[in-house]
């Protein structure tokens, strides 16, 4: 058996997420079995819901939080009616607002708002209990009642400080009692001190053998790292690298990213790392020789690859470009929207389409808004962009994070030309300067305007497009899976 952990403590649908359900597929491809653990939380979604649209089969999904109970992931299907049973004969009022619903209690001074899974729907994904205005508790629901999260008011805000878990019946499974970043959790018969001790518990009860492999999707963010590592034995553990390892090295020393010191300082726990570049391959090879006489196996298999290469079945929008991320601050989007106003001062008809979503939505709206640029540039949400990519003629990109960059890989598989940051890895795999694109200093924001009027201006579009598919057929799914299958077959 595989198990595959995902660990953030919340969930970024990103590169990593995308990639991992990519692997699924793969290794179903291959008649491997696998289990992709998260050990996240989703207050805001359902995990079914979450993993079924990136592709997972529930089968294939073990959530962290509910591993100790009986609850198993599920779509959605709680009812207002079903929850309006709960209420008894207590008098309330009732109001709708799309996918919201109010309940208020006169009799008890309390308020329920309730969270539907849509504007059409009646099923209940949360309900937040307030109490003389302020937020005492949230109870979260699938089938039935799975957690509930009670609050304190302090300081003129709501401040979390219990967890509970329930069986299917109603029971207490366990508990997670926060105290602001510490926790611990009070099992039926324990009681463990840190998150990393939940992990190590859940980790003894899948009772891993020599025969299972544990692999670990390493990416920022991660701190638990080393718990996933210790409590692998005896199972064999593979890294999945999704970042660039190092900060800085000279002659005698390495400053490693914290979130692989562990697994540097004893290689020897790894049975292999997996990078996406055979650039990032080479680097970790040699400074692992030279910093810590190690020699461990690394292999280079992309976190993603192409069903094949998608040819537009009509015109493509002139002069409009495309830019896919999570809107974090490390995907630099505020940058694209600069370059591109600044842009369409040379290309009057220039256009912007950005796909994803995240917590930096807000900021690139009121971003537009002062630039004067809605007209043009738009937030589009994150959506499956399979035969969306090809409707554009360019892809742009300012994120300075990327060890691949899946995005840049789907816009050369539907033959897009890139304007990018000249970062290590992503771009230099990808865009071959002036032969399918142009890269530019990092966070030159000018010099990534003047590349996108170069593009439009000067480039012969044509010939970019016919190099950017030509690199792409070196990315087909079924070159990945040879790799997969050299690897563990």
């Amino acid at each position: 058996m595989i198990y595959n952990f995902h660990h953030f403590y919340y969930w970024l649908k990103g590169g990593v997420e995308t990639g991992q359900a990519y692997r699924a597929k793969l290794f179903r491809t291959l008649g491997l079995e696998a289990k992709f653990i998260f050990a996240t939380t989703f207050p805001d979604r359902n995990i079914q819901q979450e993993t079924a649209y990136l592709g997972f089969l529930d089968s294939e999904v073990i959530w962290m939080y509910g591993f100790f109970t009986d609850c198993r992931i599920s779509p959605v299907i709680y009812t207002l009616e079903q929850l309006e049973d709960t209420f008894a004969d207590e008098r309330y009022y009732f109001s709708r607002d799309k996918a919201s619903v109010t309940y208020h209690f006169p009799r008890l001074g309390v308020a329920y708002q309730v969270f539907l899974t849509g504007q059409d729907s009646d099923c209940v994904h949360r309900v937040e209990m307030i109490s003389g205005g302020c937020l005492v508790r949230k109870d979260y629901y699938t089938y039935c009642r799975i957690y509930s999260e009670y609050y304190v008011p302090a300081d003129g805000q709501a401040h979390l400080y219990l967890r509970r878990f329930f069986h299917e019946d109603g029971r207490v499974a366990y508990e997670e009692v926060v105290d602001g970043s510490d926790v611990f959790y009070k099992l039926p018969d324990r009681i463990l001190y840190s998150r990393e001790e939940l992990v190590g518990e859940m980790m003894s009860r899948l009772k891993l053998t020599k025969e299972d492999l544990v692999l670990i999707d390493a990416e920022p963010g991660m701190i638990e790292k080393a718990a996933f590592i210790q409590n692998a034995v005896p199972a064999g553990v593979g890294l999945i690298m999704h970042a660039d390892h190092f900060w800085n090295f000279d002659e005698e020393h390495v400053l490693w990213y914290g979130i692989y010191e562990y697994a540097f300082a004893h290689p020897e726990k790894i049975r292999f790392f997996i990078t996406n570049t055979d650039a990032q391959s080479n680097l970790l090879r040699e400074q692992l020789k030279r910093y810590k006489n190690a020699e461990p196996k690394i292999c280079t298999i992309p976190v993603s690859g192409l069903e094949k290469l998608r040819k537009p079945q009509k015109a493509r929008r002139r002069h409009a470009l495309i830019s896919v991320g999570r809107l974090a601050p490390e995907k630099r989007m505020n940058q694209v929207i600069e370059a591109v106003a600044a842009a369409r001062k040379e290309v009057p008809d220039l256009s912007l389409d950005i796909y994803g979503e995240g917590a930096e939505e807000k900021h690139l709206q009121e971003l537009i808004g002062r630039l004067g640029c809605g007209d043009y540039v738009r937030l589009c949400g994150f959506q499956k962009l399979d035969e969306v990519y090809q409707e554009y003629e360019a892809y742009v990109s300012a994120s300075y994070v990327e060890t691949l960059g899946v995005t840049l890989l789907e816009a050369i598989g539907s033959g897009l030309p890139i304007v990018s940051y000249d970062i290590r890895y992503g771009a230099q795999m990808f865009v071959d300067e002036g032969k399918n694109g142009y890269k530019v200093p990092w966070e030159d924001v000018a010099a990534l305007a003047k590349g996108i009027v170069r593009l439009f201006t000067e480039a012969d579009l044509e010939e970019f497009r016919r190099h950017s598919y030509e690199k792409a057929e070196g990315y087909l799914n079924q070159e990945v899976e040879k790799k997969w299958r050299d690897l563990l077959c």
